[in-house]
């Protein structure tokens, strides 16, 4: 994987701007360790920062291609699984390559066909083209937004880049909060409004969605959408399309020039991936797959079984890394580091994030990184699958409003008096809400209760699953890993879509379906386990410890979250350890210490970026 960044202006030689465009890509280095390389046109300047997994000398960036009479620049932050596929296609078509990168194929490709390039292939991608003749900008990002792409116009010009720390980076671009960003923090977050960075003025190209810049404005529009049509196959036939989908997602995903692995927590997810990438890799004769899970010091002290966590991962763990003789490694994160990494977890996401949860993954990746550079990770399964409660609960499914948002009005209790009485965070939660299902691909043979339900996949699909992939792409490539989704592989998610939800839930269990396909391959015992999330510690040290962060913020009075957050109700919760504050912040597990942990990140990610709030 890698950083991109970019500044077109039409305006102003960019040539005599390398040192700006410097001072962008150092923020990236850690998403690309290996490589840094600038490349300027008179009015386009583009830096990358390079990781390293296919074709070390050939993949070279920011790459130029001539053909057919056209010249155009590229560069890339991604990974192509049909790259052999497209290749042969453009060869047939008369062109040549001069590597064997994916980064050379996607060129070649637009220069083929243009903007419906990203049509043409399979991955996971977020890239910036220079048409040298046109003096045209092209971006392109991949259909379910695996990878980052935000994106500013600043007097005149047009600064892009893999994350918004490069953006802040440039001499024009200051750090503001205005009413919206609050908005989005306070109404959303750690979720956000799709297309939008929260910072003042700074946006996102959405995922699906490519944008086109010239000297006569911009232009944004959407390549890709689930279709709702009739699912025709029945359950066996549905099952085999579902392992045989999966299947082939998890080998193409092995492709790489450097150790690959795999992330097992004992699910029925990431046990999937790791038989097949077992299986794939034994018979290749290339070997041992490496596993990793993470846990928490002394969790198996102060493990606390409940209905979103029944049961701990360990002996699933066991079991899958046994059948498969996988190279398993164990990682436990000690207490008081899961604390210090909360600063370095805000700063990798550039946003508040979801506390320990990041920083443990923070910390995970950078362990999985000293044997491997490639992960497999088990994310959305459970979007596409629907295995969270407010699938299937009907409170939860007929709740106007995002169902993993209880907390609405607890939080903007949280808030001084002037900016509860400016933050309506309840009506800009339900209009973003209501802005999304005015997307959602309807079905004219659905029941009411189905259309419902197609609305509670699509904000899923939308909402949830882009935090958690927000998430895991920050963490991992700040440790510059390369973590690689098989469940986000559109074709699989095109398939999912359609299937009724009695098949997706056969014999009354969440992702049904799925466990029918994976009879046979996975253990009986992980088959068909309850659901349990991502570990959170239990440690009682830790909530000490975060609860100490905040009461050190109460006591700066310069601290910048006292300009946003009422200082008895910080100090109520500080009081009780998290308690106060009686539901999840976000999703399941963000309650108690996990809410500390929120505050202390947003305090810090105040401060680092030295943010201006737009007073009410």
């Amino acid at each position: 994987m890698c950083g991109i960044a970019g500044w077109i202006h039409f305006s102003s030689d960019l040539h005599q701007e390398k040192e700006e465009m410097i001072k962008m890509i150092k923020t990236l280095r850690l998403r690309g360790p290996d490589e840094e390389n600038i490349w300027s046109d008179r009015h386009a300047l583009f830096g990358h920062t390079r990781l390293i997994v296919v074709d070390p000398a050939g993949g070279k960036q920011p790459m130029t291609k001539t053909a057919a009479g056209k010249t155009c620049t590229i560069i890339y932050n991604g990974e192509l699984y049909n790259t052999e596929e497209v290749r042969k296609e453009l060869l047939a078509k008369g062109y040549t390559f001069a590597s064997s990168s994916d980064t050379e194929v996607l060129l070649t490709a637009f220069l083929e066909w243009k903007e419906q390039c990203v049509e043409k292939v399979n991955g996971i991608f977020a890239f910036a083209i220079w048409d040298h003749h046109k003096e045209e900008l092209f971006l392109g990002r991949d259909r379910l937004g695996v990878k980052p792409l935000f994106f500013a116009e600043k007097n005149g010009g047009f600064l892009f880049a893999s994350e918004i720390k490069a953006i802040l980076a440039h001499r024009e671009v200051k750090a503001a909060l205005d009413e919206e960003g609050l908005l989005d923090i306070f109404g959303l977050g750690p979720s956000r409004t799709p297309g939008k960075g929260v910072f003042q003025g700074i946006q996102e190209l959405r995922p699906a969605h490519v944008l086109r810049l010239s000297r006569t404005g911009k232009r944004i529009s959407r390549y890709w959408n689930v279709k709702s049509a009739d699912h025709k196959e029945d359950e066996r036939d549905t099952a085999l399309h579902i392992r045989q989908l999966l299947q082939d997602t998890v080998e193409r995903q092995l492709i790489a020039d450097v150790p690959v692995s795999t992330l097992l927590s004992g699910g029925i997810d990431s046990s999937a991936l790791t038989a097949f990438a077992a299986t794939h890799l034994a018979g290749e004769g290339k070997g041992k797959l490496h596993t990793f899970s993470i846990d928490y010091e002394d969790n198996s002290k102060h493990f606390k079984a409940n209905e979103f966590q029944p049961a701990s991962d360990k002996s699933f763990i066991e079991l899958m890394s046994n059948q498969y003789s996988t190279i398993h490694h164990n990682k436990v994160i000690p207490v008081h580091t899961l604390a210090d990494m909360l600063d370095d977890a805000v700063m990798a996401r550039d946003l508040p994030g979801m506390a320990d949860i990041d920083s443990s993954l923070l910390w995970f990746s950078k362990e999985i990184k000293k044997t491997a550079t490639v992960a497999l990770s088990g994310e959305c399964a459970d979007e596409i699958f629907g295995g969270y409660p407010w699938f299937y609960r009907t409170d939860l499914l007929q709740r106007k409003g995002f169902p993993w948002m209880d907390s609405l009005s607890e939080r903007k209790k949280l808030l001084r008096k002037e900016w509860q009485e400016k933050l309506n965070v309840e009506e800009y939660s339900q209009d973003r809400y209501q802005e999304t299902l005015k997307e959602v691909p309807a079905h004219e043979d659905d029941s009411k209760e189905e259309a419902k339900r197609r609305e509670m996949f699509y904000l899923n699909m939308i909402w949830f699953m882009t935090t958690l992939l927000d998430r895991k792409d920050r963490m991992s490539m700040a440790a510059s890993l390369e973590v690689r989704v098989p469940f986000a592989d559109h074709r699989l998610v095109e398939y999912v879509w359609n299937i009724p939800w009695e098949m997706k839930r056969l014999n009354g269990m969440e992702k049904g379906i799925l466990r029918k396909a994976l009879e046979g391959i996975l253990p009986h015992e992980v088959l068909y386990r309850k659901k349990s999330p991502y570990p959170k510690t239990h440690h009682p040290v830790y909530t000490n410890l975060v609860t100490q962060k905040v009461r050190d913020i109460l006591a700066d009075k310069h601290a910048p979250i006292l300009e946003i957050v009422d200082r008895a109700e910080l100090k109520k919760l500080a009081d009780s350890k998290g308690a106060s504050f009686t539901v999840p912040w976000f999703g399941q597990l963000m309650t108690g210490p996990q809410l500390l942990a929120n505050m202390v990140q947003m305090n810090k990610w105040l401060e680092i970026n030295h943010i201006d709030i737009i007073s009410p």
